[in-house]
């Protein structure tokens, strides 16, 4: 896989014939370097959520390769479901990812490139939406929704308000219209109730949903879904509202209602951290590791074109500059954080450490995304210096040359600066886990801060290096006096 990835997590108004549904996965899997993580087809709901992750480029070429399937095969004047919609294609969202490095600007970028792409070949009107929005009332999907395919088919051309972002001014007879947006993480998350009455799902949802004043970034509807009630939500911000948090929420409020929680259900993909936070048997969802997105990715990482260790080794050993010293650097620090987290899923759930569990858990969400990052800072920091030789070839006499070198070593310390950031916070969790993890992996948690103390050093060594060889070094004073105070503290922090 490329060291940069970006989800796109596109929801089609189809969930009921097969050959739709693996026509759409046939174009994303069309695309090199697409990686398609989950799909979820709801029948009653007559919606299919795709998960993938791709480098950037490759993932708005496959995103709209699937659109363009969706124009062909889904006809929204036949389409009943109970979801809303207003196109074949309903929204595509793309998010950052922390394991990826890519940015939410990242994100608003793709999108905006495939909504001008969609409404010109295509000729569907493109809406964007959340931080991809160009005016306020767009930020809300509902919103822009509202009033679905037939009340936009009323309106786009009539009312200066719905016209769109691209493409023409008239919703495509069958296809209808698409939002097409950047956002941050969310979670879609149902939560079944123990009873049939509708009514009762509507009230939970209005009570816990932010826009009735409950539960802060959470949208919250009710369903019918084959004659059991259902409290659909979209989490859209998991620091503020976990799903822990939502599905006490619900529970309360049932009970309030004279009813139960049946159980619960995500779709999509949720982070691994989510899942630490709260435990999967709280959630009461019977398959909830199976929806683990970093769990996904490392599978098809595994999968992939990616080296063995012993193949990255001899790559190390070579006669060449990359990988060097930050590559090998950034693996100790992905070691040292697999082992703060193997410490701490050694004492998670176990009744000697019940009073310590909570904070094991959370240790282990963090030095798992840490491990991530760094896992990608091996690569990026093999790339970053490749920049750097390039650099230095461009011909002496090239008045461009010294701006060039300048350019790239200031790229090039970017992934060691990250590097050091999260070796030295990873320090402190290996410190900690050691001190009230299980006794039995004692040593591992020692063995594990020694790496991340590696790691720190190694990282600033490459930071001062690449400064160093600046045409004005003072220009990097800011970032050699960070390093400084990371290493005093690496070089005073416990063992």
């Amino acid at each position: 896989m490329s060291s940069r990835l970006v989800e796109c997590v596109p929801n089609f108004s189809e969930g009921r014939d097969p050959v739709v549904i693996a026509a759409i996965r046939a174009a994303l899997d069309s695309v090199p370097r697409v990686h398609v993580l989950d799909v979820q087809s709801d029948a009653s709901h007559n919606r299919s959520v795709f998960t993938f992750v791709a480098p950037p480029e490759p993932a708005v070429e496959a995103a709209f390769r699937c659109m363009r399937v969706a124009l062909e095969r889904i006809d929204l004047r036949t389409h009943k479901g109970e979801h809303p919609r207003m196109g074949a294609t309903d929204v595509v969202p793309f998010v950052p990812l922390e394991v990826g490095g890519t940015t939410l600007d990242d994100c608003i970028r793709l999108a905006r490139q495939l909504g001008e792409r969609v409404g010109n070949e295509l000729l569907i009107p493109v809406f964007l939406y959340a931080a991809a929005a160009t005016r306020p009332d767009r930020a809300s999907l509902p919103a822009i929704r509202k009033g679905e395919f037939e009340g936009l088919r009323e309106r786009i051309g009539t009312d200066p308000a719905a016209d769109p972002d691209f493409g023409p001014r008239r919703i495509h007879p069958s296809a209808g219209a698409t939002a097409i947006g950047a956002r941050p993480f969310l979670v879609a998350f149902n939560i079944y109730l123990e009873t049939r009455d509708i009514a009762i799902a509507k009230a939970i949802a209005k009570t816990i949903r932010t826009s009735s004043g409950g539960l802060p970034a959470v949208q919250a509807s009710g369903f019918d879904v084959n004659g059991q009630a259902q409290v659909s939500m979209n989490l859209l911000d998991l620091h503020q509202t976990s799903p822990a948090t939502v599905f006490d929420a619900v529970a309360r409020e049932a009970a309030r209602h004279g009813t139960t929680v049946r159980r619960g259900e995500i779709v999509g993909l949720i982070p691994e951290r989510a899942l630490l936070d709260a435990g999967a048997g709280h959630l009461h969802v019977p398959d909830a590791v199976e929806h683990v997105l970093e769990a996904k990715i490392r599978a098809h990482a595994e999968n992939g074109s990616a080296p063995t260790l012993d193949s990255w080794l001899e790559s190390l050993a070579a006669r060449t500059p990359t990988p060097g010293g930050g590559s090998a650097a950034a693996l100790a620090g992905a070691m040292a954080a697999a082992l703060v987290v193997m410490v701490a899923r050694l004492t998670i759930g176990r009744k000697a450490y019940a009073d310590v569990s909570d904070r094991a858990a959370a240790i282990a969400a963090q030095a798992e995304s840490i491990r991530q990052a760094m896992r990608l800072l091996v690569d990026q920091d093999a790339a970053a210096y490749n920049d750097v030789i390039a650099a230095f070839a461009v011909p002496k006499d090239d008045p461009s040359r010294a701006q060039q070198i300048d350019r790239a070593l200031r790229q090039a310390a970017e992934p060691p600066l990250a590097l050091a950031r999260g070796a030295a916070r990873l320090a402190a969790l290996a410190h900690e886990i050691t001190a009230i993890g299980n006794t039995n992996a004692r040593s591992d948690g020692r063995v594990a801060s020694a790496l991340a103390r590696a790691a720190l050093l190694g990282a600033i060594e490459n930071v001062r290096a690449n400064v160093q060889a600046l045409s004005a070094p003072e220009a990097g004073n800011a970032l050699l006096h960070e390093m400084v105070q990371l290493e005093r503290g690496a070089l005073l922090a416990p063992g």
